[in-house]
């Protein structure tokens, strides 16, 4: 894992992204707020760089290739989740959420708005309006658990951690994350039910197991309405 000292400038870490290979963690401290947001503004759309930042903290994730088909996935099974159960849904892939305020800012796997009203939003800052419902992270080359106090700070009610094995949920409370096992964003959804997809996408068609999600979605569905 390279780390750089804390009179990098964004120019050097951008050649460093640059030549940073599939599944590397860049660590850079002592990094300033400006000099981050300097970074994101190099680095727009034409990197697949995960940034995250925390008090002077910088970390930079390349994805493997392994990792964004994860994200696909679950991306879709979200989707298939809600038009199965005619949730409302907003997914914002990979968008960086960030306050100055806080000196934290991150990029999730996957984000997602379930309740909180979006429609005709146009300034997703953080400063002026609410973070997404649920925020994603996939842990392939790293361990996501110490950005839950970033997420915490930015006040996401709710994250998901998949380890290539297990999903865990957590729910934000008086500022500290506690482990859910049903998301309370998306009733009904669970990390075990979307644990044991992931599985089936490792190895099956990905148009068979979507079809087999969707169908364990409608009969969870009717179960808990015959229960109601």
């Amino acid at each position: 894992m390279p780390v750089m000292s804390s009179q990098t400038s964004p120019g050097e870490v951008l050649k460093a992204v640059e030549h940073l290979p599939a599944g590397a963690l860049l660590v850079i401290h002592g990094f300033s707020w400006d000099d981050y947001e300097n970074l994101l503004e190099e680095l727009g759309d034409s990197f697949h760089a995960r940034v995250s930042y925390d008090s002077g903290n910088l970390e930079i994730l390349s994805p493997s290739g392994l990792h964004g088909n994860y994200e696909w996935f679950i991306n879709l099974f979200v989707y298939e989740f809600c038009r199965a159960l005619n949730l409302k849904l907003h997914g914002f892939g990979h968008t960086t959420w960030r306050k100055k305020s806080a000196a934290k800012g991150v990029e999730a796997d996957a984000c997602f708005y379930v309740r909180t009203p979006v429609t005709g939003r146009k300034d997703f800052s953080l400063e002026m309006g609410p973070p997404p419902d649920i925020c994603v992270e996939v842990d392939i080359t790293r361990n996501s658990l110490k950005k839950l106090s970033i997420y915490a700070a930015l006040g996401v009610p709710e994250v998901w951690i998949y380890d290539e094995t297990t999903f865990r949920f957590y729910a934000l409370s008086e500022g500290k994350y506690s482990v859910i096992e049903e998301s309370n964003f998306l009733p009904g959804l669970t990390g075990l039910l979307l644990a044991e997809a992931m599985e089936d996408g490792k190895e099956g068609d990905p148009m068979d197991v979507l079809k087999g999600f969707r169908d364990r979605v409608q009969k969870l569905d009717s179960r808990r309405s015959r229960h109601k």
